[in-house]
């Protein structure tokens, strides 16, 4: 299915929660509320590169205040932090095969603009992609372990080329020049084949396989349909890739590469996600994206039969990650109420080790809130999925005011992961409803395309059927329903405070699009490939459909705006530009209506600096007490 969202906000991973008897016997006295500090002082840990030798671990982690690199033993014990950032963020990418050497990756404070650095043994750094204004991605190791691949824009800003270089020079030379637009998605462990899409719209791309030696193209795909490479055998004479050809959701084929022969090897009742083999090719990992959950399988090659994998407490296996050799798998396990820790698991001795505990210790668990999936018909008979939080305190006697969540997108994806936001706000009393509109992943294709050239309208309707099921909910106080989102869910509270504003009590804003025509024609210059797709999907700017776009943007309605509107915006946002925020927040306050606005100099698309997160977070919780609530602020001298 989809693999490009336009706008979605990574740092807005929506999650959901769970009521049942045990939930709701939480009561407001035996209930804790936590300060953002408290709930924004939960580590987020990912990632896991094995060392040569198993010892240990190369993770990213927040734990500073900022995103860095650390190593942690695969034994347990204290993370090591190998870099000490406090301005732009460090992402670890991967050890060396064979030496403790280090890969990195890192833009310029959320300008997306990364750029691929070398740590050296003895601590050194040095930038391997420097060129200026240059986008660059790691691509994975050779299988001779001897180079290593990485994307790069340097030759032409809208296309990304493929390059090896060697770690004895580190010189990097081009394999394939980019000129038609393509994607590269994956590349035989003999490198000689590349396996290449070409996105048509949103849902749909055209999958190739490129024989670099004769300079052959073969298509995979017989006819349109949403494709997505997964790998090659080990052999090479296999190529697996994701396909909805065939139904609603995409199902894992192999094709035989000397016959061209198609097979269908896993499909599932929703979205296979992805799928690879690990370094010896003994296990096929796949992801299922099940009802808004990751659901992983590890296959045994040899035995043809999954492996069992472990159990954490009924927690769900979020991510894996085999050693070299495939002796040892780290995976993370967590839920919607707790966020993911990371462990280690033998294969062989069937050993488990946790290596982090990353909620806070002052946090009970229990004040957290579980999630639970709900459905509810739309205006048309169209069944929406939804992700429902009700704080522990709401109950008929004591009516809670709600939210409803839009994800970001178009085509994103409202999640059952932990979100401190989302519990935050749950934790001091608000409900939220987190939507999945027509046009969000995961639900099939059809459900998938149904928002295409009509948004703002209909899947704006999905969500005030949201809010009217919420409404009808017992513990809901039904005047006190309010829209957040980010990113395209910015958009969708703008598109509801302007297009139907008496549905909504209040909106929070999260760099949300509000003119569709400037977005639509400055979207990053690395996204040439897919341009024509978002305008099959959004509109062409350049043509007729500007009439459109622009009646469904925002900004040129503000005089309908009649309820207070909060706006968050990061100033190097590449994707949403801050001139975006700027003047809806002058279009509105005109109205005279209550406009707070938050902007962060040091932020992109996603705030990733915890003090940032602190910040917006208490902010918006500030807001939604004085304009939803409708609470007083409590006076210092009243404490």
């Amino acid at each position: 299915m989809k693999k490009h969202f336009l706008l979605l906000a990574i740092a807005l991973s929506v999650v959901a929660c769970k009521t049942d008897k045990k939930d709701s016997d939480k009561t407001s006295t035996t209930l804790k509320k936590y300060s953002i500090e408290q709930m924004m002082d939960n580590e987020n840990v990912f990632g896991g590169s094995f060392s040569p030798d198993n010892s240990k671990l190369l993770v990213t982690s927040n734990r500073s205040g900022i995103y860095n690199m650390y190593t942690v033993s695969t034994s347990g014990g204290e993370f090591e932090p190998i870099t000490k950032s406090d301005s732009s963020s460090v992402f670890a990418t991967s050890y060396f095969p064979k030496d403790e050497r280090m890969l990195f990756r890192m833009d310029n404070n959320g300008d997306e603009i990364y750029h691929i650095f070398l740590r050296e043994l003895n601590g050194d750094t040095r930038n391997l992609t420097p060129t200026k204004g240059a986008r660059a991605g790691f691509f994975g190791w050779a299988k001779d372990e001897k180079s290593f691949f990485f994307t790069s824009n340097k030759r032409d800003n809208r296309f990304m080329d493929l390059y090896e270089i060697d770690l004895e020079t580190f010189t990097p030379k081009m394999i394939y020049e980019n000129k038609e637009g393509y994607n590269v998605s994956a590349i035989s462990n003999n490198k000689n084949i590349l396996a290449l899409s070409k996105t048509v719209n949103t849902n749909d791309s055209d999958l190739f396989l490129f024989d670099r030696t004769t300079k052959v193209i073969t298509k995979i795909n017989l006819r349109l349909s949403g494709n997505s490479a997964a790998d090659f055998s080990i052999d090479d004479t296999e190529f697996y890739y994701t396909t909805d050809a065939e139904g609603e959701f995409a199902t894992l084929m192999k094709y035989t590469i000397s016959t061209n022969e198609t097979e269908k090897v896993l499909a599932k009742d929703w979205d296979i996600s992805g799928s690879y083999f690990t370094n010896n090719g003994s296990y096929r990992v796949t992801y299922i994206n099940e009802d808004a959950k990751n659901v992983i399988e590890v296959f045994d090659v040899k035995a043809g039969k999954n492996i069992e994998l472990p159990n954490v407490d009924g927690k769900s296996i979020t991510s894996v990650g085999f050693s070299r050799d495939e002796n040892i798998m780290r995976f993370y396990a967590g839920g919607s109420n707790t966020p993911s820790n990371l462990y280690v698991y033998d294969l062989k001795t069937k050993k488990q080790t946790q290596l982090t505990d990353v909620l806070n210790k002052e946090i009970n668990p229990t004040d957290l809130v579980n999630a639970k999936v709900i459905r509810y018909p739309s205006f048309d008979g169209v069944t929406i999925p939804a992700i429902y939080y009700l704080p522990h305190q709401a109950s008929e006697d004591a009516k809670v005011p709600a939210l409803v969540w839009v994800h970001g997108g178009p085509g994103g994806q409202s999640r059952q992961n932990f979100s401190s936001r989302i519990q935050y706000l749950v934790n001091h009393g608000y409900a939220v409803l987190a939507v999945n509109n027509r046009g969000s992943s995961g639900y099939g294709k059809t459900f998938f395309t149904m928002d295409d050239l009509n948004h703002g309208e209909k899947d704006l309707q999905d969500c005030v059927e949201g809010k009217n099921w919420l409404a009808k909910q017992s513990e809901i106080d039904a005047d006190k329903i309010g829209i957040i989102g980010g990113s395209y869910g910015g958009y969708m509270t703008m598109a509801a405070l302007t297009y139907t504003p008496e549905e909504f009590a209040v909106g929070v804003n999260i760099y949300g699009v509000t003119n569709w025509m400037r977005t639509l024609k400055s979207i990053p210059s690395w996204w040439e490939s897919f341009r024509e797709a978002l305008y099959k999907e959004l509109g062409n700017p350049h043509s007729a459909d500007s009439v459109r776009l622009k009646r469904i943007s925002p900004l040129f309605h503000t005089d309908k705006v009649t309820k207070p509107l909060m706006v968050l915006q990061g100033a190097k946002d590449p994707r949403v530009l801050q001139v975006e925020s700027d003047e809806i927040v002058a279009g509105v306050k005109k109205n005279g209506v209550p406009v707070e606005y938050v902007l962060f100099d040091d932020e992109g698309h996603g705030f990733v600096k915890k003090e940032n997160q602190i910040e917006a977070n208490s902010r918006i919780l500030q807001f939604l007490d004085k304009y939803l609530k409708k609470e007083e602020p409590i006076k210092t001298d009243e404490l």
